[in-house]
């Protein structure tokens, strides 16, 4: 059963091309045909789908009809590019010049112009301001530093990792001393550690020697980390997770720190000592 039939006022509708609202999609949904120069888009009222925009947005009003319908009457893009040169389609902009200086409104004939005597891209900036913010610019080398850009910050983010530590029950001292040692590093990255105490046989029985034992890690690293998540039974084994004091990026920073000082002092020990000068 189709959807019930809306007839937008027509004075919200652009001067030019008017065209119906109110035609039923093909899932039965209200939709609008909507004016554009080129060629139309269909705009369904609840869901919005655009042949050629891809509207993604829910329309339940008449405001905002006007809204999809000036959205897809300027380009409705979907790229998360701005638009450029001769993509912008707009009367006039607001121009920026290649130095940042404020040019003011032009048409946008005179910015395209502007950038030809510059060898420069128009660009468009802010596309909601009204008119839209556009800017001289070489394109392609803003592409590149913003790429560079994003990289090293995808370089330098911290991610926290789970590291974990089995043990037994009734762990050697050595090698207590040795998951230790490694827990202690885990910590020390700023990395969160999930200790998992392993039970067998009738050690099953006795639950409280795990906690004995992850108590006692806890506060053996109480310097260094806190326990994030108290020990708890899931099946045959007990889990504890410790989480570290520092954070990841403050721990990243000062293994650079240590990691350049090493550096420096390998470069000074291995230069030759110079000799005295003779009296």
């Amino acid at each position: 059963m189709s959807g019930p039939q809306v007839e937008a006022p027509r004075s919200h509708l652009p001067t030019h091309g008017r065209q119906v609202i109110g035609q039923a999609a093909p899932r039965g949904d209200i939709a609008a045909v909507l004016p554009v120069s080129e060629e139309p888009r269909l705009c369904t009222v609840r869901g919005v789908f655009c042949a050629t925009a891809r509207w993604s947005q829910p329309i339940q009003t008449y405001a905002a009809v006007r809204q999809a319908v000036a959205w897809c009457n300027r380009g409705g893009s979907i790229s998360a590019e701005p638009r450029i040169n001769d993509r912008i389609r707009v009367p006039e902009v607001r121009l920026v010049g290649p130095s940042g200086e404020q040019v003011g409104i032009v048409p946008l004939a005179k910015a395209l112009e502007l950038a030809q005597e510059y060898d420069l891209d128009l660009v468009e900036v802010a596309a909601n301001a009204r008119p839209p913010v556009c800017k001289l610019m070489d394109y392609g080398k803003f592409k590149y530093e913003s790429a560079m850009k994003a990289r090293e910050a995808r370089k330098n983010q911290a991610h926290t990792v789970i590291k974990e530590m089995k043990l037994r029950p009734k762990i050697d001292p050595h090698d207590y001393d040795t998951k230790k040692g490694h827990v202690v590093r885990f910590l020390k990255q700023g990395d969160k550690v999930k200790i998992t105490i392993m039970f067998r046989g009738r050690e099953q029985s006795r639950p409280e020697l795990g906690y004995r034992l992850l108590q006692r890690l806890a506060e053996d690293v109480q310097e260094l980390g806190f326990v994030e998540s108290n020990p708890k039974q899931d099946g045959r084994n007990m889990i504890m997770v410790l989480g570290p004091h520092k954070k990841k990026t403050e721990a990243m920073a000062e293994a650079r720190e240590a990691q350049a000082a090493r550096k420096a002092e390998r470069q000074q020990g291995g230069s030759p000592a110079e000799e005295p000068a003779e009296a």
